[in-house]
């Protein structure tokens, strides 16, 4: 399926490169030639490199989430929640502190995409304060664990383990500043990983012309995206996952058209009113990162700094985006290179290739089909 997909973006690629014109010298021949070879691998690979993430959403970081809450006086209720793929569950274990002892049998059940898992145990020692927790298995594998510990004096623990940290020793005092860059670099990576937003920048930036357009419809977009994962994350706005996903889908397809038609000559919606675009679409980007962040998790005594250095993260990984396709166009501009004709339609035709697979995908996955 893979090679198909490929195959056939290629073979698009080729058709679209056919308008080269014949040059008038043997060097211009051999260079475009070369041009038009270099073009259709390098699309080959980046769509290769994309279609995994075509099959999931971008905006689906999947971490665990061990919560442990003390109910009673030495009785703690842990729920152990991790993802799934497919029938295969994510072979990470909480290895728990020594001290607690499991009361009964886990009640166990299989939820969309994850599978959680609820026990009551109970602490032989005076206190957690000081003992570890690890997460076996973590190290092997590419993902997160978000970890909470609620004790009944109200302190209140958060932590994300990773492949590169995956123990955390519960502290006598909860640390404020470990929140805020745990949430800010989960911000950062979730931005940088998620290939539907990156591209909607993307082909928000070829669209966009002059400095100060630019700007304004970049800050409409990071406006808009901040308002709705404020208001989803504080549950005052509550949107279904699966259509959000597919209008952000169709908002970089739009955007892959709005490109072809600047380029054939036409004014585009986006040309006109740059920031009116970015900040509509921006509403629903801010949906999908709510969502991404949901299934995080917000430690609850950390709301407003978990949700604000999210954000903060979000817009910091943009910006270094923006910065550096930016870098990339200006260095473009000042290389002696002479592009084959038509080559510009190779970039809007692979975004909207990759944005019209995931429109589609996404669609199915939630409007029924009969056969």
């Amino acid at each position: 399926m893979k090679a198909l997909y490929c195959a056939g973006i290629v073979r698009c690629a080729q058709r679209t490169l056919r308008s080269v014109g014949t040059p008038c010298r043997r060097e211009m021949f051999y260079m475009n030639r070369a041009c038009k070879a270099l073009l259709q691998w390098f699309l080959a690979v980046v769509l290769a490199g994309l279609y995994p993430a075509m099959h999931v959403n971008a905006d689906e970081i999947r971490p665990a989430l061990l919560d442990i809450k003390e109910q009673n006086t030495g009785l703690f209720a842990v729920t152990w929640k991790v993802p799934t793929r497919g029938d295969r569950v994510l072979a990470i274990t909480p290895q728990l502190p020594d001290s607690l002892e499991l009361v009964g049998s886990p009640n166990v059940k299989d939820a969309a995409g994850a599978r959680i898992e609820h026990a009551t145990y109970r602490n032989n020692s005076e206190s957690l304060t000081g003992q570890t927790i690890v997460i076996e298995g973590l190290t092997a594998l590419q993902t997160d664990v978000l970890l909470l510990v609620q004790l009944q004096d109200g302190t209140q623990h958060s932590a994300i383990l990773r492949p590169a940290s995956p123990e955390f020793t519960i502290p006598r005092q909860a640390s404020k500043l470990k929140v805020a860059g745990d949430y800010w670099q989960m911000g950062t990576i979730h931005i940088l990983e998620g290939a539907d937003h990156l591209l909607f920048v993307l082909a928000l930036l070829l669209i966009v012309a002059g400095i100060g357009e630019l700007v304004k419809a970049v800050t409409a977009f990071t406006v808009a995206h901040s308002i709705t994962l404020a208001l989803a994350t504080l549950g005052m706005v509550h949107v279904p996952a699966a259509p959000t996903e597919a209008i952000i889908a169709l908002s970089i397809l739009f955007l892959a058209t709005e490109i072809i038609h600047k380029h054939n000559g036409q004014i585009s919606l986006t040309e006109r009113y740059p920031w009116v675009i970015a900040f509509a679409f921006g509403l629903f980007h801010g949906l999908g990162f709510a969502g991404a962040l949901s299934e995080i998790g917000v430690p609850q005594h950390e709301v407003p700094l978990a949700l604000f250095m999210f954000n903060v993260g979000v817009e910091t990984g943009q910006l270094l985006f923006i910065a550096v396709v930016l870098s990339v166009i200006a260095l473009l501009k000042r290389l002696p290179l002479q592009a084959p004709q038509g080559a510009w339609r190779v970039l809007p035709y692979s975004i909207g290739s990759v944005a019209a697979f995931w429109t589609i995908d996404r669609v199915v996955s939630f409007v029924p089909v009969s056969v």
